[in-house]
C-alpha cells in the first residue's frame, strides 16, 4: 500500500489507504475525523460530503489518491479555533436540523454554494442542495439557514 499525503483542514496526514478504501473511511478510521458521516455509500444522500479545493464531493465515492495534496475540508475544519463558522451558527439559529446526522454534509454543500454565490435565491439553494437528504425533513429551515449565512457572509473559511 503506497503512502499518500492528504491535506486535511490545513494539516498534512500521511496515510496508507487499503485497496478500494474510500476517502470517507480514511477520514474516519485513519485520521479520526468522524464528523463526515456514512449514509448510503453510493453518493446519493450527501451525508459524506467534504470540500476538495472548495468544491463539494462525496467522500464515499472518492479514492484518496485522487485528492492527494489537495485541500480537503471536513466539518471539523470550518471551526478550527472552536468558534462556529457563520454557516454553522446560521444552522443553529434557524434550528435547521433535528437529529443532526445529515448536517455536516449539508453545511459543506452550502459552503460550496456560498463560496461562488454569496446571495443565492431559494431556487439556487434547492438546486445546489438537491442530493443532500435530510431524513427529518427540515428542508425549509435549511434553506433559511443558508439564506441567513449568505446575508452575513457565510462563505468565510
Amino acid at each position: 500500500m503506497p503512502t499518500i499525503t492528504l491535506i486535511i483542514n490545513g494539516h498534512e496526514h500521511k496515510v496508507e489507504p487499503a485497496p478500494g478504501e474510500s476517502l470517507l473511511w480514511v477520514l474516519r478510521n485513519k485520521v479520526g475525523l468522524t464528523g463526515t458521516k456514512y449514509g448510503c455509500g453510493e453518493g446519493q444522500c450527501g451525508a459524506c460530503t467534504v470540500l476538495v479545493d472548495g468544491r463539494s464531493v462525496r467522500s464515499c465515492l472518492t479514492q484518496p489518491a485522487s485528492v492527494a495534496n489537495k485541500k480537503i475540508t471536513t466539518i471539523e475544519g470550518l471551526s478550527p479555533n472552536g468558534t462556529l463558522h457563520p454557516l454553522q451558527q446560521a444552522f443553529l439559529d434557524e434550528e435547521a436540523f433535528q437529529c443532526g446526522y445529515c448536517t455536516p454534509g449539508m453545511v459543506l454543500s452550502a459552503h460550496s454554494l456560498l463560496s461562488t454565490n454569496p446571495n443565492p435565491t431559494e431556487e439556487q439553494i434547492i438546486q445546489q442542495m438537491n442530493g443532500n437528504i435530510c431524513r427529518c425533513g427540515t428542508y425549509p429551515k435549511i434553506v433559511a439557514a443558508i439564506q441567513r449565512a449568505g446575508a452575513i457572509g457565510g462563505k468565510r473559511q
